[in-house]
């Protein structure tokens, strides 16, 4: 059954996995910007293209997740002791859309991962098309980071979608 300290432990990791996309995405910002301007070679150029793109992901998903972290917690808990109906008709509804919305984004970064070895298998020796390898190498950390952090939330989430779930047929 679901307690208020597991609305509160999931809620607080989704803020502070939130924070990690803010800081993944202002770090490949940095280093898209420090390879443009400093080191100016065909790798950098391509590099700085999908670290920039999906940094600003990055930053916007980060930042409406962490920004609604907390009211979401405040909104659940609240439903937990005076409105446990809404648990069944918004919050549990809520998860399962996230839930399947992670195995979308699962696929989509297995897909960058695909395309980034790609890259960079077919242009790493390729001295005319560093351009390219960049992209790959660029696409294949984000696509990583990407897979790896949304793991975790995945997890995570199944697990109190399923403690939501108990809670919801212990109502009926």
């Amino acid at each position: 059954m679901i307690t208020k300290a597991d609305i509160e432990k999931y809620f607080i990791a989704e803020k502070q996995e939130a924070f990690v996309f803010i800081c993944v995405g202002v770090a490949a910002i940095v280093v898209a910007m420090l390879g443009l301007l400093l080191w100016k070679t065909q790798f950098w150029k391509g590099a700085a293209i999908p670290l920039i793109l999906i940094a600003l992901l990055q930053l916007i998903v980060g930042y409406t997740i962490y920004n609604r972290s907390d009211a979401d917690r405040v909104r659940v808990v609240y439903a937990l002791d005076m409105n446990p109906d809404d648990l069944k008709t918004k919050e549990l509804p809520r998860m399962i859309k996230v839930n399947k919305s992670f195995v979308m984004y699962r696929y989509i970064h297995l897909a960058l991962t695909i395309a980034g070895i790609v890259l960079l298998v077919v242009y790493k020796n390729n001295t005319e098309k560093q351009f390219l390898y960049g992209i790959g190498i660029a696409l294949l950390i984000q696509a990583l980071i990407m897979l790896g952090v949304d793991f975790f939330a995945e997890k995570r989430a199944l697990h109190y979608t399923k403690l939501l779930q108990e809670k919801v047929n212990q109502i009926q």
